[in-house]
Order: C-alpha cells, then structure tokens, then sequence
C-alpha cells in the first residue's frame, strides 16, 4: 500500500520545490520506490517545454522519475498569480475528485508518494461561487501528513510558528520542519533551536544553496510517510 507525504512551506518562493526535488531524489537513490505529484501549477505555458520547466519538470529531472508530466501535475494554468484567480481567469476550476482520482493513480504506481504544495498553506486553489477548496482540504481528503519547508533566516520564528499552530488548529499533521538556505550563522542556528522549543516539532534537515542530497538517513526521511 502506498504512503504519502505533503510538502508545505511557509511562504512562495521559500525553495519548496527544490527541497522537494531532493527528498524524492535522496528516497530514490537509497532504493524506495519513490514519486511525486502536484495538483496545481501556475504561470507556466501549457506547452511541453513548459512543463519541462515548471515545479514538476525540475523535480522530474533532479530525482530521475520515468514518468510522462502530465501524470505528475493536473491543473496548468498560464497566468502567474495565485492557483485560485487564475482559474477564474482561465476558466477551468479545480475539481477534488479529479485531484483525488491523480493522486490515487500515482500512488498505485509509487510506494512512497510525495505531494508538493503550491505557495503556503493558506493557498486557495479554487475560490468561486461553486466551491471554495484550500490546500488545506487537499490534505485531509488524502490523508496526508506533512513536512514544513521555511527560509532559515531572519522573520523564519514567527512565520514558522504561526504557520505550525494553524495546522495543528486544522488537525494536519506537521511532521518535520525543514530549513532551507541555510548558512550556519549563529542566527540560523538560534532560529533551529527556537522553533524546536516553542513547537516541539524536530527541524529535521538543514538545506543549504546547490545541495544535492537532503541531509537526513533515507530510513528516517521515509519513516515520515504513512
């Protein structure tokens, strides 16, 4: 039976994606049957060279999956704003059960399944008279539990913090919190041992720029799926 695991972030532009690429990679090159998916991509043309340079096509490359992309994202949308308005603008809202229906095949594919987000948790991916649908609902339809991604620099304690007590509050599971640029500063450092103290939740890796591998035992990295 397949297991699964969501990657969040903090923030847009925190490197979620990269780590994510890394994680795949690192379950994969230690012999897990490991996939990835992501339901929903914006500001990307609908176009095969644009997949090959969205979120899904980096990912694709860095952590060697033999999978056409279309299998690895559902919803592309080419205005590069927020998932929700550019369905709007688009006209092709996102459809729970077609997520679901994605997310069920690539796991009857992969033994260990990682989900990525799109932007923070707080991210609305429809938001219309029909339906309103967070990232949020996304991961509790499937069950999923999750690892944090967030900046390691200055501003990381409160947007960390912040973000863990909402998920807690919604009943999501954080398992793990990953920093991502990190550079070893004594900020940094004190940044790690704040959040471990005030969440109780282990900052599990420490990313810093051009890192090939996540810094974390495969064993332990997928003990985090379920």
């Amino acid at each position: 039976m397949s297991k699964g695991l969501f990657v969040t972030a903090t923030n847009t532009d925190v490197g979620k994606t990269f780590v994510t690429a890394l994680i795949v990679k690192k379950l994969r090159e230690a012999g897990y049957n490991a996939g990835y998916y992501k339901a929903v991509l914006s500001g990307l043309e609908k176009t095969e060279a644009g997949l090959l340079s969205s979120d899904a096509g980096y990912v694709k490359q860095v952590a060697g999956i033999d999978e056409d992309l279309p299998n690895l994202v559902t919803y592309v949308y080419e205005n590069a704003v927020s998932p929700h308005l550019a369905a709007q603008l688009e006209g092709n809202p996102v459809e729970m059960p077609v997520v679901k229906a994605a997310y069920a095949k690539a796991a009857a594919k992969y033994e260990y399944l990682t989900m990525e987000g799109s932007g923070g948790i707080m991210c609305p991916i429809r938001y219309d008279s029909t339906a309103h649908i967070f990232l949020e609902d996304v991961i509790k339809e499937l069950n999923l539990g999750t690892v944090l991604v967030a900046n390691a620099g200055l501003g990381t304690i409160n947007a960390v913090v912040l973000t863990v007590e909402y998920m807690r509050h919604r009943n999501i599971a954080v398992r793990g919190i990953i920093f991502n640029h990190f550079h070893s500063s004594v900020l940094e450092l004190d940044n790690k041992k704040m959040i471990e103290e005030i969440t109780g939740i282990p900052v599990i890796a420490l990313v810093q720029e051009g890192d090939t591998e996540v810094s974390m035992d495969a064993d332990k990295l997928a003990a985090l799926y379920a």
